[in-house]
């Protein structure tokens, strides 16, 4: 029978309706009824495409005894991490006092009533293994030391809301000195600058910070350029991205960037398109960051995009191999066995193939093979044929490579489906703004650099259906089930998507526009820069809290440490700042300053957190508008400014290519494009 989730929207929450746990979602009734009948809560965070998450729900979550014992004794409440990152934030944060680590699913148990966690963990087993308790052996203890132990109870709860209070009240600073910006820099420079010894992530707010100090890296222990390349070249020809037909993996569980945790995460590919391209632009002119860029803008094309126009939010790790099988199998839709690529190429294709990527008979993963390059550069058009055989024979066809692939939507479908290639993995096809305008900002980044229109025109419907459909009562909401809007949008929605719309109208100045005039970017900009301002802004403490006030929530954050993605206060400086030179509005340089402070002590005591708040920084002293031609600004858009804004003047005295203002203070007009450029890099690095 299924249980309270029947009705949820979510794909995570779905998967869980059949389970003999009587799940809740989080409600006003699930906590009453939790306090009302003094059951401990038993949360538990995931999300679609998580791994583990999977596997515990196949095993834990649906053996009998388990559940059993589960409904009698506890109130289980699920929650998906992508619509309430605020809870999961909070509850990850206590799970990483409780235990030092994190990480999904996060279950954790919590008080009723007051809904504060006094234990937790990740994966639990359904037997004792891994050097775990068993799941039903962690909820009896669990439930014993909730009735026995009342006092240590209450000692624990406290501890942890005390800490989480104190995590939220930070000192603020009356001011900060150029040099913390050079130490942040060089200091998240040096987070990536050395090879892992475990599993490999992208860090991309750390390889922006990385990219971006190039020009300031005076002495620098680490050399900018090289780190940010080499992330890059780790990016481009490793095994985390899929070298047949695109786009890029969550991570890879090994330090040579080799075998994927084959999860394929929109907000991932949208940051890695941006960055790589800003890499081009920058003068890396690598062959193989525009073949990674232009493989996953066909994924994005045939696979993660909706009819509307909106990008679909992420892709399983796992699929099946036979529609018969009873679960699937990590990674069966992206690798390839010996037998497989003998069969389908010639031996001659076979050892060309070797000689570019790394493949064997014996293969890289679990007996067979992730495709890696073993060599920067361009690949030899026989290569791209076999590649393109590949293609054809995971996806069963191969004339178009961007006709669109329809989506699994649940295990289910992928099994009923019948496919022309191989089982495909289950998509979830929700819109999160967050992370499609990740997505926008990259394709409006590449197009530009790469003079691609239709790239900025996918960007553009994505955007347009946005801003008509995820406003609701005058209030952004962060996702859309299957063309309904759902649950308010938070400050990660609103700051990048401001973000978005700020690189889009970017983007406009420097691609021929289309015979329809184009859109008012930067209005709508400014509207959900106000709409943020109202509802999230922090007038006492600075910065913006990530949610509206809800009593549900142990404490009201702001945002500021970096993760996968950047965090919002870090993205709301550099939007501030930008908007301040392109409306020549100077309140927006106000919010800037007193968002900077208010994180003025994580920037000067803990810089590795928060390298997006560094960019802000960064930003934030070197603010440089540049007034020119449409021309010269499509020129100068496509080489890497990373703190100036254009803004097309049409009137500029006779024999003026350009105006540089920094900030306040406007520079004698340049007569030359290379009297321009002097103007514009003596802006990004000065001192004051």
């Amino acid at each position: 029978m299924p249980n309270h989730l029947v009705d949820a929207n979510s794909l995570y929450l779905r998967k869980h309706i059949e389970n003999p746990i009587d799940w809740w979602y989080w409600c006003d009734e699930a906590l009453a009824i939790a306090q009302r009948e003094d059951k401990p809560i038993f949360l538990s965070v995931g999300y679609s495409s998580c791994h583990w998450c999977t596997v515990m729900e196949g095993e834990a979550f649906s053996d009998a005894a388990i559940a059993e014992y589960m409904n009698a004794n506890f109130l289980p409440i699920k929650v998906d991490r992508e619509e309430r990152p605020d809870l999961d934030s909070i509850y990850m944060q206590s799970l990483q006092m409780m235990v030092g680590q994190g990480g999904w699913p996060l279950n954790i148990f919590l008080t009723p009533g007051e809904l504060i966690p006094f234990y937790g963990g990740t994966y639990f087993p359904v037997e004792p293994r891994y050097g775990r308790p068993s799941f039903l052996q962690v909820l009896e203890g669990v439930r014993r030391f909730y009735d026995q132990e009342k006092e240590k109870l209450k000692a624990v709860t406290q501890e942890v809301l005390t800490n989480l209070q104190g995590s939220v009240q930070l000192p603020v600073v009356e001011t900060i000195p150029r040099e913390v910006l050079l130490h942040g820099l060089e200091y998240n420079t040096g987070v990536i600058s050395g090879k892992s010894t475990g599993a490999s992530f992208p860090m991309m707010p750390y390889a922006e910070v990385s990219l971006r100090s190039r020009r300031l890296a005076t002495a620098f222990r680490y050399d900018p350029q090289a780190v940010s390349t080499q992330r890059g070249l780790d990016l481009a020809l490793g095994g985390i991205l899929d070298q047949v037909a695109g786009g890029f993996h969550r991570y890879t569980v090994d330090p040579t960037w080799t075998v994927p945790h084959f999860e394929k995460m929109l907000y991932d590919n949208g940051q890695i398109v941006e960055y790589l391209a800003n890499l081009w632009s920058a003068g890396v002119e690598e062959p193989a960051f525009e073949r990674a860029i232009a493989l996953t803008v066909e994924w994005l094309q045939r696979e993660m995009t909706a009819p509307d126009g909106y990008f679909y939010a992420a892709q399983d790790a796992d699929s099946f191999v036979t529609p018969d099988d009873r679960e699937p199998e990590e990674g069966a839709f992206y690798v390839w066995s010996w037998e497989e690529l003998s069969n389908i190429l010639t031996a001659a294709e076979l050892t060309a193939l070797q000689a570019q990527f790394t493949v064997t008979e014996a293969g890289n993963f679990e007996g067979v093979n992730v495709l890696q390059r073993r060599h920067p550069g361009s690949l030899a058009p026989a290569i791209a044929t076999s590649l393109q055989q590949l293609f054809q024979l995971r996806y069963g066809v191969g004339c178009d490579r961007v006709a669109p692939y329809p989506p699994a939507c649940t295990n289910q479908e992928a099994k009923d489906t019948i496919w022309a290639g191989r089982i495909p993995p289950v998509t979830d096809t929700k819109l999160i703004v967050a992370w499609n305008s990740l997505m926008i900002s990259g394709l409006a980044r590449a197009a530009v650099v790469f003079q691609q229109p239709t790239w900025l025109a996918m960007a553009t419907q994505a955007t347009t259906f946005m801003l008509q459909q995820q406003g609701v009562n005058q209030r952004l909401h962060r996702v859309n089930y299957n063309g309904q809007p759902d649950v308010l949008a938070q400050a990660e929605d609103y700051t990048l998507l401001i973000k978005a719309l700020v690189d889009l109208d970017q983007a406009t100045l420097a691609i021929a526009p289309p015979a329809t005039p184009p859109t008012d970017w930067l209005r709508h900009a400014v509207r959900l820069q106000a709409e943020l301002d109202e509802y999230l802004w922090s007038a006492e403490l600075g910065g913006y809290f990530n949610t509206d006030h809800n009593p549900d929530l142990l404490v009201r954050e702001r945002s500021y440490m970096d993760n996968a993605t950047p965090a919002a206060n870090g993205i709301a400086v550099s939007n501030l700042v930008r908007l301040a030179l392109l409306t020549e509005d100077l309140s927006y340089l106000d919010k800037a300053e007193r968002t900077l402070k208010a994180f003025g002590v994580v920037l000067q005591d803990t810089p590795q957190a928060s390298p997006s708040l560094f960019a802000g920084l960064d930003w934030f002293l070197h603010p440089t508008l540049v007034r020119s031609s449409p021309a010269a600004i499509t020129t100068l858009s496509r080489q890497y400014h990373p703190t100036v804004v254009y803004k097309i003047q049409s009137d500029l005295p006779e024999g003026t290519v350009g105006l540089v203002c920094q900030g306040l203070l406007c520079k004698a007009p340049a007569t030359s494009e290379t009297q321009l450029l002097e103007q514009m890099g003596q802006s990004q690095v000065r001192s004051g």
